[in-house]
């Protein structure tokens, strides 16, 4: 009997130990974000309203009409006279890129970011074990991400990944190989690092399809540091919820929207194509029809399902509203599940887009209009710029959750749910947030545009040869 016991107790003593092994090995499988740091370019390469009218003019390809449409561009563009240009473009070299030019501003972003996160974070770099980079429009041999472990001396068994030509919905792909590395290793640290190559990418053609890229893309990027160790969450900021990826590459239409390609002239540049509305919507309703039930209470869902059956029925988007929709109405509320929106700036139409199909308010979308006018477009890491400018505005607050979704080349629509782990804000110490030097002025209580106010005369020139600026002034 007593053997029995014994038995039975070794048994329950066993199972217990499995399964606490199996729960301990999922909890091991979390992927948190430590912190983050978003670049923020030295002052002299700033683009001012003179310089952006400047650097149109010096291109001699363009005639009165492609003028024009590049002024209107940036006039509505949303952007403000703060955001930041290669410093090529500054130079007036656009036209002659080298490869050290795209080179030299990638290293320029690299060792500012990611030597101050992981300074401020107490991690030497022998200590990361995993490096993702993400930058479209740049393969240099070596590869970036080899720079990077040759200038801070990474460890020779580091888990290195290299992406290109991923386009703007990049950063949310590096996390999700980061996540998916994650539940095959215990106490890992990884060190995604993502932004754009502009200096050897600018357009100098007259090509409509090609030129509107240089009006919104400027200099950005972002380091953040992740890990699975659950004892460093406590210090943690967001933990993964969930993540979805859409990809439509498949698809012709999709594929062919947005391509780096030449002109009949041998310029390269990217080219937009007329179908990007239609192919952007296809893949965010696409995504939304998958992370949706993930994010949302039952509730919500019935009335999701509802409306997916009535959209069957009559596919049309509700009419009368003044609104650039990038798809129509969803018709629940999100808010239900979700309490931040951090959406991609890809441009003033996206966000206008995405606010209206989610049906959000000002508030929510306020984060993503003043990281445009502040910092433009700037690819991959425009979403880490939003959440900045949540997280210095005090707005997000433990056990709250945050909603990214970015669009990118291919077709790609990426989304994801954050949930925070601490209450979040500016720190004491003047380091950590690209957003501290200006947050008081954000935003505004109205903002100007500064564009319209110097080039809008152009709309009634009628001869190229007499394109004059109102003063002669030159840029700072």
């Amino acid at each position: 009997m007593d053997l029995l016991i014994l038995l039975c107790s070794l048994l329950i003593s066993y199972l217990i130990f499995k399964i606490w092994k199996f729960i301990d090995s999922k909890r091991d499988q979390e992927c948190y974000i430590l912190d983050y740091e978003c670049y923020k370019p030295s002052d002299d390469l700033m683009v001012s309203t003179h310089l952006s009218g400047e650097i149109i003019r010096r291109n001699k390809n363009l005639g009165l009409n492609e003028f024009k449409f590049l002024l209107k561009a940036i006039v509505s563009s949303g952007i403000g006279e703060q955001t930041y240009a290669p410093r090529l473009v500054l130079q007036g070299r656009e036209e002659n890129p080298t490869v050290r030019d795209g080179i030299e501003e990638m290293e320029e972003f690299y060792t500012d970011s990611v030597g101050k996160l992981l300074r401020r974070n107490g991690v030497s770099p022998r200590e990361v074990d995993v490096l993702v980079v993400n930058v479209s429009m740049l393969a240099s041999v070596p590869s970036l991400s080899s720079r990077i472990i040759n200038h801070y001396k990474m460890r020779e068994d580091v888990k290195v990944f290299n992406l290109t030509g991923m386009g703007c919905s990049a950063s949310l792909i590096s996390i999700e190989i980061v996540k998916n590395i994650f539940k095959s290793y215990m106490n890992m640290t990884a060190l995604v690092v993502t932004s754009e190559c502009l200096s050897p990418n600018w357009y100098s053609g007259n090509n409509r399809s090609m030129i509107l890229a240089n009006c919104l893309f400027r200099l950005g990027g972002c380091a953040i540091l992740l890990t699975n160790n659950r004892s460093l969450s406590t210090r943690a900021m967001f933990r993964l919820k969930c993540m979805v990826r859409t990809h439509h590459g498949s698809r012709d239409d999709s594929y062919n929207c947005c391509v780096q390609r030449e002109d009949e002239h041998g310029r390269v540049g990217i080219h937009l194509d007329k179908s990007l509305p239609k192919v952007a919507t296809r893949a965010f309703v696409e995504n939304l029809r998958v992370i949706t039930p993930k994010i949302l209470p039952v509730t919500e869902l019935l009335k999701f399902m509802l409306r997916l059956m009535a959209k069957r029925i009559s596919r049309n988007p509700r009419k009368g509203s003044s609104a650039t929709n990038l798809a129509p109405k969803i018709g629940i509320d999100y808010k239900r599940g979700i309490d931040h929106f951090c959406i991609h700036t890809g441009g003033k139409a996206v966000i206008d887009g995405i606010g209206y199909s989610l049906d959000l308010s000002e508030y929510d979308l306020k984060p993503a209009r003043m990281t445009l006018h502040r910092f433009g477009n700037t690819s991959a890491s425009s979403l880490w710029y939003v959440l900045a400018y949540m997280e210095a505005k005090k707005r997000l607050k433990r056990g709250e959750r945050v909603f990214m979704i970015s669009f990118g080349a291919g077709f790609k629509c990426n989304s994801c749910v954050w949930e925070i782990v601490r209450d979040l804000g500016l720190d004491d110490d003047g380091d950590g947030n690209v957003w501290k030097h200006c947050i008081d002025d954000y935003p505004p209580k109205s903002i100007s545009n500064p564009f319209l106010e110097k080039y809008g005369w152009i709309q009634n020139e009628d001869d190229p040869e007499t394109f004059k600026f109102p003063d002669d002034q030159p840029h700072d």
